[in-house]
């Protein structure tokens, strides 16, 4: 049997090379090992019946900015809820930090820094469809809004370096852009972190952070759906040992890190892009921690009932020390978490009266260690109260999580160190990162440009690029809903 082109792997990027191919009019095939679909956005029972949790990805401010997700329509294609408090940092003696979807309501409560707030991400949120351009294409491009670019960069700058404090004079801002800046691993202040906390920073006060009703496979559920609907073949259950296994088609696209592109395709790759595979490093990784409660998260400031997301961690500078630790290959015993509360905002993921809870705090890459106890002892600092409302808990280590999911390599969920350099170099320095010494295998996974989140853009610019050189079709196909 023939295809025109088969995609390996149905994580968001996978499915999004999948629907961009079958949308050209192309016989697809698409190949996940897993017996269910959705890789990083997948949700599960993983404490009780009833208790539906997501996998890895819960809330998604890519989703709405992503130029692939507004070409879909997702908006139109599964309900969205955008809480109107965006993410929230508890502190241990004082209320709140609050970022609330209207940047004049958040530069309210931030008093005397809110001023140094709307500097910092006023102008970017007036030009945010240029900054989401140039945060969701390859780095190495020329920047179509150089201005933007330069704005954008000088603040990243600023607070990747040590100059992060100069611009405020209290705690509260801060910690609430360094607790969102902390998404993306490593040490702090660094210029990776500080990018990605601004472009996040910037979203929440612009389209918002959508929580999918019914789970971020919700997300997934859609993309299948639309690419069953244009003639494309799904097989789950099937892990991809070797190219050679593969049916005959024109075009390869792998939803894989470079890891496994090197097993599965040997001494096809010449020596030196084997070698380049190689090299590339992956960081470090996370502990997840769900759970199951019998009410609502007894948060002291009451405020942060509503937040979408919750920043464990205290101050900036507790957050940089425990990042620190992290990076030292240590388990800090007082961790950044990173919190979710779903149920909050959508019935269908607990029974009635009932909440979920998903959290993960980091820790160094491989590493066995059940982080529960100190997940929970995190929360109950801002939480009193909460361990009486455990009624079941799901705790995958760092381990545990590459078993689940062979992209994670040591338990990274980021498919890769998500450095400035390896922002840049994913996995290879090259206009068209996606292609390889293979001209008819493509890599669309999040090893490669933009990088980590669900976007489904790794898949979309390596579908592209596929119909274009594969196929000699230069126009993307029509994915919208309606079509």
């Amino acid at each position: 049997m023939s295809f025109d082109a088969i995609v390996v792997g149905a994580g968001p990027n996978g499915l999004a090379a999948a629907v961009t191919l079958a949308r050209a009019g192309l016989a697809v095939q698409l190949i996940e090992g897993s017996d269910q679909l959705g890789g990083g956005a997948r949700t599960e029972e993983l404490t009780l019946s009833g208790y539906r949790h997501d996998v890895c990805s819960a809330v998604h401010p890519q989703a709405l900015a992503s130029p692939f997700f507004q070409a879909f329509g997702l908006r139109e294609r599964i309900e969205l809820v955008i809480p109107e408090m965006s993410y929230a940092n508890p502190f241990d003696n004082r209320p709140a930090g609050i970022a609330y979807h209207s940047l004049d309501r958040t530069v309210e409560g931030l008093g005397v820094d809110g001023r140094a707030w709307r500097n910092l991400l006023g102008p970017l949120l007036a030009e945010s469809r240029a900054v989401s351009r140039f945060t969701m294409s390859q780095l190495l491009q020329v920047p179509r809004n150089p201005i933007t670019t330069m704005r954008f960069g000088l603040r990243a700058l600023e607070q990747g370096t040590a100059a992060w404090n100069l611009r405020f004079k209290d705690t509260v801002a801060p910690a609430l852009l360094t607790g969102v800046s902390t998404h993306v691993m490593g040490p702090l202040p660094s210029l990776a972190p500080s990018g990605g906390g601004l472009m996040l920073a910037m979203q929440a006060h612009d389209r918002g952070w959508p929580i999918p009703v019914g789970g971020s496979q919700s997300i997934i559920d859609a993309m299948a759906e639309d690419f069953r609907a244009h003639g494309g073949q799904i097989v789950t259950g099937q892990m991809v040992e070797t190219l050679d296994q593969l049916d005959k088609a024109t075009a390869v696209l792998l939803d894989l890190t470079p890891q496994a592109l090197l097993r599965i395709a040997g001494d096809r790759l010449p020596t030196g892009y084997r070698n380049a595979l190689r090299r590339f490093r992956y960081g470090n990784a996370a502990c997840k921690v769900d759970f199951a409660l019998s009410g609502p998260v007894p948060w002291s400031d009451e405020r942060v009932r509503e937040a979408g997301t919750i920043h464990l961690g205290n101050t900036r500078d507790e957050m940089a020390f425990t990042e620190a630790e992290v990076k030292a290959g240590r388990h800090p015993e007082r961790p950044y978490v990173l919190a979710s509360q779903p149920s909050t905002f959508d019935s269908t993921r607990a029974p009635a009266g009932k909440h979920t809870l998903w959290s993960y705090t980091h820790v160094p890459r491989g590493s066995t260690v059940d982080m529960g106890d100190a997940v929970e002892r995190q929360i109950e600092r801002f939480a009193p109260g909460f361990r009486d409302l455990v009624l079941a808990r799901s705790v995958r280590t760092a381990a545990d999580l590459e078993a689940h999911n062979p992209n994670y390599i040591g338990g990274d969920f980021s498919a890769g160190a998500p450095d400035i350099w390896q922002m840049i170099k994913r996995p290879v320095v090259s206009p068209t990162p996606w292609a390889t010494p293979m001209p008819d295998v493509f890599l669309a996974s999040q090893s490669t440009p933009p990088g980590p989140a669900v976007h489904g853009l790794s898949g979309l610019y390596a579908a592209q690029l596929a119909l274009s050189r594969r196929f000699g079709i230069t126009k993307l196909p029509d994915l919208s809903p309606g079509r």
